[in-house]
């Protein structure tokens, strides 16, 4: 399977995207490892908020470039999502 996520910092409110095979691993790389550039920069209390799972390597990386380009596809998650992101959110 292959994932599409969202991480969010309990500190900063940021949200961060991203894509991997091993959803458990790439969770505990950004909260105990040196994580993405993005997340090392941010802090170390990232949580889940949500994942999507997909059959297609393609389908999965094409959901993920959508949803960190285009304003608009992540405005509808985060309204989706409103009451498991806290608020004050802002986008990575």
């Amino acid at each position: 399977m292959y994932y599409v996520y969202v991480l969010q910092d309990k500190n900063s409110q940021t949200i961060y995207i991203g894509f991997t095979t091993n959803l458990r691993n790439r969770i505990a790389y950004h909260r105990d490892g040196p994580g993405e550039r993005f997340t090392a920069r941010q802090g170390t209390d990232w949580q889940l908020v949500y994942y999507e799972a997909y059959k297609s390597e393609t389908d999965a990386r094409v959901r993920e470039r959508k949803l960190k380009q285009y304003g608009q596809s992540v405005q509808h998650l985060k309204n989706r999502l409103r009451s498991s992101l806290t608020s004050e959110i802002s986008a990575g």
